[in-house]
């Protein structure tokens, strides 16, 4: 192996730099690393708003919405079962233990679905997924909702 100090011809300066340089590749190695990592657990944890939309429309998933009863009173998508969070862990039974049908949880804004995620998930459910976007953007769409 190679030393840097077996040149001696390099300068304080030349050595900064290879310094420097040698730090912004570990910085962007770690960034791309890091980058990988929580892109893959999202798009495993996840799915857009869309594809909840379409799933929803296909009843082929279990679409909970985990925003509060005041919220609810807002407008919701017709079909989606109404668990407020905070009641969540009280109510969790409530919910088929069913392999056919995948959960997806959708709150206003993704802040409280995955919370209401690793719930279910440290209750045995398997196939839980959380909804990018939230309400917040299904009313922005203007897409259907009952109140």
């Amino acid at each position: 192996m190679v030393r840097f100090t077996e040149f001696p011809q390099l300068n304080g300066e030349k050595m900064s730099i290879l310094g420097q340089l040698k730090t912004t590749l570990v910085s962007i190695f770690a960034g791309v690393l890091l980058t990988a990592c929580f892109s893959s657990q999202d798009a495993n944890e996840s799915v857009s708003l869309d594809q909840a939309k379409e799933m929803l429309e296909a009843k082929s998933a279990l679409v909970i919405d985990v925003r509060e009863t005041e919220e609810h009173q807002r407008g919701v998508a017709a079909g989606m079962q109404l668990l407020p969070l905070s009641q969540l862990a009280q109510r969790v039974n409530e919910i088929p233990k069913s392999s056919d049908k995948t959960i997806l949880l959708i709150c206003n804004t993704q802040n409280r679905s995955p919370k209401a995620q690793k719930i279910l998930k440290e209750n045995g459910y398997q196939n839980v997924k959380w909804v990018q976007g939230g309400m917040s953007e299904w009313a922005r769409r203007a897409w259907p909702m009952v109140n």
